[in-house]
């Protein structure tokens, strides 16, 4: 398997963050093995596969390009450049475009376990072909829903940063991909390749979700050979699938979270508007999406998030420039309570 030698400092100085980069890289895996995991990911795959299937069509070397870049066990090290957090899509995809000709063609063949395919050899232009196909997915399959997308990831973010404060690193580490998970004495399992322990004491952690639910990876940055005091320590990568879903989106809003049922004892007790606010707050939300889902006014959303917050029902967390609000233990209780009482 392999693992990671981390340590107290490592884990202090790492975070979560959102990296368009990465969402669009593992649509384009999902693309790419045309496999879908759940109804939202079928529809969204039945919505983009050929035209993402004609690009590849029109351009063979690309094609092969990204046959080699997807090994059996290792992806190209280059289509991956580790995020930083908080850049926007082209500045993450000038890196793949930044990267050496000579780089590309080895991390290829690593990807291949073999020499490269002889139209890919020799080229100088892989970088830019990298940069422009996932510059064509991001486009046309990912940046149209982006901001959904978003709320996904950053709920997915609230919830875990809440569980890491509650019950520590293992508890956090350990649900969030398959194959990872806390070893102990300082040791994280990442995956389950047979490869030699890494030891990243020195280094800072960037845990990174993406909405497709079958795609992980894991990338780093090569610290310099003669790094300067005080220069940037090395950052290692974690890209893992978030744990909601990107869920079909239905003409009307039909099954959506502005259907979610309220038990009748709850709506009495709180009043029909505030449950079902309490309700909807089982999947972190922010108060422009809760407006949007109850059509209610952003005042009366707020006057409703400020009484849960008094009573200990909800939770508020920053995530990037958005605050989320989230059930508390108690508010579970409570729900779940009146639901069985239904």
């Amino acid at each position: 398997m392999g693992w990671w030698q981390v340590s107290a400092d490592t884990l202090a100085g790492s975070r979560f963050a959102l990296s368009p980069l990465a969402e669009t890289f593992a649509c384009l895996k999902a693309l790419h093995v045309r496999g879908a995991a759940h109804p939202g990911e079928r529809a969204w795959l039945n919505a983009h596969l050929s035209c993402y299937e004609r690009h590849l069509a029109a351009d063979p070397v690309t094609a092969a390009l990204v046959r080699a870049g997807f090994g059996r066990e290792w992806i190209a090290d280059f289509l991956t450049p580790t995020p930083r957090g908080d850049e926007d899509f082209a500045t993450e995809v000038a890196r793949v475009r930044e990267a050496s000709p000579e780089a590309a063609r080895a991390h290829l063949a690593v990807a291949l376990r073999g020499p490269l395919p002889e139209i890919l050899r020799d080229r100088e232009d892989l970088p830019e072909r990298a940069a422009d196909l996932l510059t064509h997915v991001w486009t046309e399959a990912v940046r149209p829903d982006w901001h959904r997308r978003r709320r996904v990831l950053e709920a997915d973010v609230v919830a875990r940063t809440a569980r890491l404060s509650q019950e520590g690193w293992a508890a956090a580490l350990g649900a969030m991909r398959p194959g990872m998970r806390w070893l102990g004495e300082n040791r994280l399992q990442v995956n389950l390749h047979e490869y030699p322990p890494h030891d990243v004491s020195d280094a800072r952690i960037v845990f990174v979700p993406v909405t497709p639910q079958r795609h992980g990876w894991v990338s780093w940055e090569e610290p310099p050979q003669h790094p300067h005091p005080g220069a940037t320590p090395p950052r290692y990568g974690i890209v893992y699938p978030c744990s909601g879903v990107l869920a079909q989106a239905r003409p009307g809003g039909g099954g959506g979270p502005s259907s979610v049922a309220v038990p009748g004892s709850l709506a009495r007790l709180l009043g029909g508007a505030r449950a079902r606010v309490l309700v909807l707050l089982g999947a972190p939300m922010s108060t422009s999406q809760l407006v949007a889902v109850t059509g209610q006014g952003l005042g009366s959303v707020g006057r409703h998030l400020r009484l849960l917050l008094d009573a200990h029902l909800v939770e508020r967390r920053r995530s990037g420039r958005s605050v989320l609000y989230y059930r508390t233990a108690e508010g579970d209780v409570l729900v779940g309570a009146q639901e069985a009482g239904a």
